[in-house]
């Protein structure tokens, strides 16, 4: 891919622009036209010795600026991608995240690569992902490692990753064959599950966090999930189960544990509300080779939107693992 993408400025405003990659039409035939991914780049001006991208998870978008500043200063050149039909790239007519296949995500995927490659020849990438997006990466860097072509990719950092469905197996025995069932009938029903806002309160600076974003592509309460969303969600899960091999080393950080309340308390603010923890630890060794699980203590689902004293101790353990597992490596 030729280095002459067109930049505009981004939403994030001063030191950030974008560039939107035409996908083309919807595989899953929405309405809205073609679908589109976002590429936003940092502009700070450094010398790199290597590049990072961020990949968001479900009802999200790259909104945090610090995250991008802490790898601007440690020498990365920092990305950050908006899969299809989310943040910068949900257009009029499209189902926010819908997609019924997470195989359809190697096309952007593959395009940010090809353009960061592009911008910084012969530099490592550092893939790092979000809860749902650390489950779409760790796949999609397994199907690379299948094709031959795992470079320029040098680690993944996979943050508070959805690796298995909340709640009892039991009750998954059960809810699993049904979502699979109504996915492939009816993909765009609305699933009834009920969606707590006590997550978004912790987090937007508008209640009691310390981050600004844009309630519209990412609500207090999230999106509705979709029947074939989370059909894709299982088939993806079952994938990861039986074990992958990304081909580079991966730290998997997470919160030390999860709660499930209804309403907001300061107990709330130091959990991870969204996912099992324990589902985490168990499946992060399906990634592959060199795998290293850290808990952060008081941290929320996602590790660098908790509070000051968790996300500092985050950002101190992905510095150490930077260090050891990729600054000292060569491409």
């Amino acid at each position: 891919m030729p280095n002459n993408l067109e930049f505009t400025s981004d939403i994030l405003g001063e030191n950030f622009v974008a560039h939107t990659f035409d996908l083309g039409p919807d595989p899953d035939r929405e309405p809205g036209g073609n679908v589109v991914a976002t590429l936003v780049k940092h502009t700070i001006a450094n010398e790199p010795h290597h590049a990072v991208l961020w990949v968001h998870g479900f009802s999200d978008y790259f909104f945090n600026p610090e995250i991008a500043e802490f790898f601007t200063s440690r020498g990365y050149a920092f990305y950050a991608l908006d899969l299809r039909k989310s943040g910068r790239s949900l257009r009029d007519g499209q189902s926010p995240h819908y997609a019924t296949d997470f195989a359809v995500y190697n096309e952007e995927l593959d395009l940010a690569v090809d353009a960061i490659a592009a911008d910084h020849p012969g530099m490592g990438i550092v893939i790092a992902a979000h809860s749902t997006g650390g489950l779409i990466t760790p796949l999609w860097l397994d199907r690379r490692r299948r094709r031959n072509c795992t470079a320029p990719i040098v680690g993944q950092v996979l943050d508070s990753p959805w690796f298995d469905m909340p709640g009892p197996s039991m009750l998954w025995a059960v809810g699993v064959p049904l979502i699979k069932l109504i996915g492939r009938i009816a993909g765009t029903r609305v699933a009834p599950a009920e969606q707590s806002s006590v997550h978004g309160l912790t987090v937007h600076r508008g209640h009691h966090g310390d981050f600004d974003y844009d309630l519209a592509l990412k609500p207090i309460n999230g999106f509705p999930l979709r029947f074939g969303w989370l059909r894709a969600v299982t088939v993806a899960h079952s994938k990861l189960h039986r074990g992958l091999d990304t081909g580079v080393p991966s730290l998997v950080l997470r919160s030390a544990r999860s709660l499930s309340v209804k309403e907001y308390s300061i107990e709330a603010s130091r959990a991870d509300l969204i996912l099992d923890t324990e589902h985490m630890a168990k499946w992060a060794g399906a990634l592959g080779n060199r795998v290293a699980v850290v808990p952060i203590s008081d941290a929320r689902h996602g590790v660098f939107v908790s509070e000051r004293e968790a996300r500092d101790t985050a950002y101190g353990e992905l510095a150490s693992w930077l260090s050891h597992e990729i600054e000292h490596q060569t491409v």
